[in-house]
Order: structure tokens, then sequence, then C-alpha cells
């Protein structure tokens, strides 16, 4: 039997206090597909381009089949992904007629580059012809490459979060695969992925707990509608949007970068809603409770965010301040001093 110290290096377990996979030796698979499934949708729904002729957009993933996991052995990643997904897309002239298409991937995967992606563009049955189509197979099918390249980004970085695990002297040994920066949304405000692992590690995030206070030059009531119209969201925001105002309705606003679950109203008075930013640790949302007090000719707008990564409470909080507080004054005239 060999001495204290002197056996093999792979199954020291005084390397790590958990004695969990030691210098990550042991084969560990973690299946990403639900993860890919919503991380595709978010990025594909709200796609939008536009020329001379018109305008088009993705409004929505009608099949999405496949699966996805990473596989970690002897602290090498080993990816996979394969997926067929199918999209419907609507374009608007610029005289105002109205046309309905749908965009296949049929090949997402990792044995195929993405420059040699099939993306099939058509027009749905009886539409009549339209230079919109040909704006779909060129900026539209580029857009589409461009979302498809980010998901396999996010699915390197973003939810590989974890899987190398620190050795003896803290430091995880380097990923093999390429971690480059995912491509960022137009509005900056999903600035840099968290560094905690995702939540379905069972690694514990820590969060924070705070809450902002702004008044608006308008009554509770039409203050509470803005956040649940789907019209207004999309115009304070300017970009599509998908907005369920009800109890257990789901929102999805700046191309898909915000995203939850309305979980209480109370019109005119309260909006509790599961949120994230769409880079935070995977399946992590904060609670956002929004509370509406009539100060005579104004509101005053109470927003309480628990459960936000600590990493992510500046950012949080200015994303809030410059993107839903500023932008819906400066979009509805409801200005008013800050708190």
């Amino acid at each position: 039997m060999a001495k204290w110290g002197e056996g093999d290096p792979r199954w020291i377990v005084e390397e790590r206090a958990d004695a969990t996979n030691v210098n990550n030796w042991h084969w560990t698979e973690r299946d990403a597909t639900n993860w890919s499934s919503d991380k595709l949708k978010s990025l594909l729904l709200g796609l939008s381009v536009e020329n001379e002729e018109g305008a088009c957009e993705v409004t929505e993933v009608s099949k999405l089949e496949g699966e996805a996991s990473i596989n970690n052995r002897k602290g090498k990643l080993i990816f996979f992904y394969e997926w067929n997904l199918k999209a419907a897309w609507t374009g608007k002239s610029k005289s105002g007629v109205n046309y309905k298409g749908t965009l296949e991937v049929p090949n997402l995967s990792d044995e195929n580059d993405m420059e040699d992606l099939d993306i099939s563009v058509s027009l749905n049955k009886d539409e009549p012809e339209t230079p919109l189509t040909n704006l779909m197979k060129t900026k539209g099918a580029e857009k589409v490459r461009e979302a498809l390249g980010s998901y396999v980004e996010f699915l390197k970085t973003e939810f590989t979060q974890g899987m190398i695990l620190p050795t003896a002297n803290g430091v995880a040994k380097p990923q093999s695969t390429s971690q480059s920066k995912a491509k960022l949304d137009k509005t900056q405000i999903s600035s840099s992925g968290s560094t905690t692992a995702p939540v379905n590690t069972g690694v514990k995030i820590p969060t924070c707990k705070f809450s902002i206070r702004e008044t608006f030059l308008t009554s509770p009531a039409d203050l509470y509608r803005v956040f649940l119209n789907q019209e207004m969201v999309q115009a304070f925001t300017h970009a599509p949007a998908t907005v369920d105002g009800e109890r257990g309705g789901k929102f999805r606003l700046l191309e898909g970068n915000v995203f939850g679950e309305f979980t209480e109203l109370i019109p005119d008075e309260k909006i509790v809603m599961k949120w994230r930013y769409n880079n935070w640790p995977c399946e992590h949302y904060a609670t956002i409770t929004m509370t509406f007090l009539d100060r005579s000719s104004e509101t005053e707008l109470k927003v309480e965010c628990r459960g936000v990564p600590e990493s992510e409470e500046e950012r949080t909080k200015e994303g809030w301040k410059r993107y839903y507080f500023e932008a819906i004054k400066q979009t509805f005239g409801y200005g008013a001093r800050l708190f």
C-alpha cells in the first residue's frame, strides 16, 4: 500500500475540501437541452431586418427538436449539440402590405461550421411574391446565423461555468475550448456574463436585495398599464417585445436580453414578477415587486429587487433606471424629479 501522499495524484482527496471529482479526472456530463431551448428562442424571437422595401421580424419559433450536452474528462470539455428548428417570420412592405413566411435550419450541430449552415427561407402558401423574401434570404439569414453563433458561444462560456473544478491551489485548469466573448445586444445592457456557477450545479449563488424609488407625472393606473401592455413596452424599449399581461403570463423584451413571468398582479397597485437578464446563471431569477403609490398628481413607484446576483447589483440598478424609468419618462412624457 502506498504511503500517505505517495498515491496516484488522481485520487488525492485532500486537494478539494468536498472531495468532488478531484483534479477533474472523472467523466462528468451536463444536460444542456432545456437551457439551449430557452436560449435559442430568446436569441431568435424579435430578430428583425429592414431595407427600402420594408421590414421583417421573426415572430415565433414553431419547432425546436434536438438535444445538447457537455462532457468533462480530465479538464477537457467536449460539446455536443444537434438541433432542427423552424420559425415563423412576418414582413411589412413600405406600402403597408403584410406577408408571412417560414425559415428552417435543419442541421445546427457541432459537426457543421456556422458559415456552412443551411438556412431555408420561404413564403407561406398563397402569399403573393414580395421582395421581402429576398431580404430574409440575405440579411435575415445572416442575422439568424449570427444569433445561432451566439448560442454556441454562450453554450461554451455561460453554461460551462462550474464544470472545471478548482484543484489543489484553488485555480481551475484552463479549458481547451475557445471562450471568446459572445456578441452582445445593441442596448449594451448585457455587459458581461456572470462568474457564478449555474444553479442547477447545486452551487449556492450569492445574492443581494435592494430597492429603488422613482416618481412619475401620471396616475398609478396609467403607469401600471405601461408595464403590462405589449405595444407600450415596445414603445419605450424601442424594440420588439412579447408581453402577456396576466398572472402567469410571460414577457420577453430588449431582444430577449430581459425575460420572466408575472406572478402577482393587483390592478393599479402592485406587480410581482420573476425577472432575469439572459446571461445570469442558468434558471436563476430575481423577484421584482413594483408598488404604485398615489401621490396626488404624481405616482411614486417603489421597485424592490430580491435574489439579484451580487456581481450584478450595480448593472441591474442602472438597467432599471435607464431602460425602464428614463425610457418611460422620455417616451410618454411622465418626467418628474429623481429621488
